[in-house]
């Protein structure tokens, strides 16, 4: 194997804890505020992560998916709903932010 050391896996809250740690501040970073103009609010974000099942996501991060009402265009093309996705890790005293998903459905979903 010629990789280098793996980084330090990231530990994870248990199911009793994540009522205090979803209570962390939310913080996005460049990457992910720049990834807002794909079509999500930074307020869909912080929902998503308060309210959402989280999953474990590659490299001992998380992601959390929300489903939004979207009665509108994107990009010339209709949808009814949309899919904020945020990939984030815990930190000691936020919730930081490092890249945002955005799914628009058509009609009846996907």
């Amino acid at each position: 194997r010629t990789e280098g050391p793996r980084p330090p896996r990231q530990r994870r809250p248990s199911l009793g804890k994540l009522r205090g740690v979803r209570e962390k501040p939310v913080r996005l970073t460049a990457h992910a505020r720049m990834r807002l103009a794909r079509g999500a609010t930074q307020e869909e974000v912080e929902r998503a992560i308060r309210e959402a099942p989280w999953a474990p996501a590659l490299e001992g991060r998380w992601s959390a998916t929300l489903e939004f009402p979207f009665a509108g265009e994107w990009n010339g093309r209709r949808y009814n709903a949309k899919q904020v996705r945020p990939i984030f890790v815990e930190e000691e005293d936020a919730l930081v932010v490092i890249t945002v998903y955005v799914y628009f459905l058509p009609k009846g979903g996907l």
